[in-house]
């Protein structure tokens, strides 16, 4: 295949490729935003969508590169999907698939978030479908026609909960999980978030402000354990504490005790995120200092539009880990460098046989080397690693990169056409020193805890860890574009995403229709059973096609289907 290398800007991997988009739904209005932002000629057609795709239909019309045959990639965008329940919007599959009681857990029973959550989801995953059969085409790879949905989204971002909920419980298992969450208001009045990933910084915060022994140390576990519990149950005597200064104090006594502290803003606050950056993933491509490199070709009959490539990930918590594990159900061989002895994450209960059901959720099927990446022996095995990768992904906080002789220079040394993927937080949204990047701080500061509540409640986030679900999301989907982007010019490419950029793409999918779709009257069939136990769900025969039921725990399955494209959709036939 004769492969044009020069003209093509990296953050436009897409750039003479043109899509028809079919349909008018939150996931596909999402993904036509976002190939456009590729660089991608997007054409919308008056046209139902074809069967099969109810929530929408993108079929590539045209490449930039001379192709064998008539089949061209596509992707097709259901409510259901796989799963055996009959959906037919937003609402509904927040309610079947479990979104609504996970939601719903601090506060005491099953609510619907009031943004698109699962539409955006399923939307970027519908732009890594179509970037990926792109790029199989390049590698010498077949035609691949895509299927995805919101259900299969909202399962995805689930999957730590349901694993969760199918493990063996055992020793050291948090135990049932009271409501509550959160969320603290000051004598003036700012309601505000904190964070801490630290024993002894929560023990000096809430000391200094005043709160008694025995409630701080009741306080911690459930504050720990909420991103696994969505659910946070606080003595109340912390709240008190909270309330009885200022919060130009609190801020001052948790800069002391190295605690983040940040307020929960409106919606509609002045300057709550800066503009778009030009690429949203910003995608900045590398000097060339040699020949141009290709990727691996790929096998006429592989289904698995990345099999044949190596990503090497060094990640922790959830944005990084599942951004790897996308990569990999896409069909990358994922390498995890973990420090001596294994991530702690992997003795989390509940288990599911050795290890931490939630860890096994994002981390299964990765290939692990050890190495303390602070000692030079470490930094030589991942630079051996490194050498024969293609992607390198990343979830470091600003700067320890360079502190460990392992940023994009570093890398670049040892693998110059090499992706190099960062998974971050805050991007350049707030100055250094930073503040922890944790889903519920981003929420709070960026107006996402504004939108997900119901009418006439103050804004809360939602224990629902909806920004590092949708941040790894990103950045799997910012590898990809890279991927492309480095297959058409032979150089390295760089891919930066935040979990800020997870709250604006919520913000953008929700502010057209005011407070999302999922809570328009009407929204759905009406007869959806609203799930209130994650394991029956996941016992339930509807979803056994969806969901992988073997072993200790259950998890989710691979949030798309490949199979080989046909001749192109006549579209007058489609109903």
């Amino acid at each position: 295949m004769d492969v044009v290398r020069s003209g093509v800007a990296a953050d436009r991997p897409l750039a003479g490729t043109a899509v028809r988009a079919l349909g008018d739904s939150p996931a596909l209005r999402v993904a036509v935003r976002r190939l456009r932002a590729l660089g991608c000629a997007v054409e919308t057609g008056s046209e139902s969508p074809p069967d099969g795709a109810p929530a929408g239909w993108l079929g590539v019309t045209r490449l930039p590169f001379t192709v064998t045959g008539d089949a061209l990639p596509e992707c097709r965008i259901g409510w259901s999907g796989p799963v055996a329940v009959p959906m037919a919007g937003e609402h509904d599959v927040q309610a079947a698939c479990g979104i609504m009681q996970v939601h719903g857990r601090a506060t005491g029973g099953p609510r619907p978030l009031r943004v698109d959550y699962v539409s955006v989801c399923a939307g970027v995953l519908a732009v890594q479908a179509v970037s990926a059969g792109v790029l199989a085409l390049l590698r010498g790879g077949p035609a691949l026609a895509a299927a995805t949905s919101a259900a299969q989204a909202a399962l995805l971002a689930l999957t730590q909960y349901v694993a969760a909920a199918t493990a063996e419980p055992g020793p050291g298992s948090p135990g049932p999980a009271g409501y509550g969450a959160p969320l603290f208001r000051s004598a003036d009045g700012v309601r505000f978030e904190i964070e801490t990933l630290d024993a002894e910084d929560w023990r000096r915060f809430w000391t200094e402000l005043g709160a008694g022994p025995a409630a701080v140390a009741t306080g911690w576990p459930p504050f720990q354990q909420r991103f696994a519990t969505a659910t946070c149950p606080l003595p109340t005597a912390l709240g008190t504490a909270a309330a009885a200064l200022d919060y130009r104090t609190v801020r001052v006594v948790a800069e002391r005790s190295g605690v983040s502290v940040l307020p929960v803003r409106a919606a509609d606050a002045p300057g709550l995120l800066p503009p778009v950056p030009a690429s949203p993933w910003r995608l900045r491509g590398q000097v060339v200092t040699g020949p141009a490199s290709a990727l691996p070709s790929l096998g006429p009959h592989d289904r698995a539009p990345l099999a044949g490539l190596r990503v090497v990930e060094a990640t922790s918590r959830v944005q990084g880990p599942l951004s790897g594990h996308l990569l990999g159900l896409l069909g990358a061989e994922v390498v995890r460098l973990e420090p001596p002895g294994g991530d702690p994450m992997r003795g989390v209960p509940p288990m599911a046989g050795e290890c931490s059901a939630r860890f096994q959720a994002l981390n299964r099927g990765k290939r692990v080397v050890e190495a303390d990446l602070k000692s030079a022996p470490g930094r030589r095995a991942a630079l051996r690693l490194v050498a024969a990768a293609d992607v390198f992904l990343h979830n470091w906080p600003p700067g320890r990169a360079a502190r460990l002789g392992l940023d994009h220079e570093a890398l670049a040394a040892v693998r110059p056409c090499l992706v190099h993927a960062h998974a971050g937080g805050w991007a350049d949204l707030l100055p250094e020193p930073q503040p922890l990047a944790t889903d519920y701080l981003v929420q709070a500061y960026c107006g996402v805890a504004a939108l997900v509540g119901g009418p006439g409640e103050p804004p809360a986030p939602t224990l629902l860890t909806l920004t590092d679900v949708l941040g790894g999301l990103i950045n799997a989907e910012g590898v990809v574009a890279a991927l492309l982007a480095r297959s058409r010019t032979g150089a390295g490419v760089r891919a930066e995403t935040a979990l800020v950029d997870a709250a604006r793409l919520i913000r953008d999918a929700t502010a057209p229709h005011g407070r999302g779709d999922a809570t328009c009257t009407g929204a759905g069939v009406g007869a959806v059973t609203v799930v209130t136990d994650l394991a029956e769900m996941a016992a339930d025969p509807a979803f056994s096609t969806a969901l992988d039921t073997g072993g200790e725990a259950v998890y989710s399955r691979a949030p798309w289907t490949f199979v080989p494209a046909t001749a192109p959709l006549r579209l007058e036939n489609t109903r």
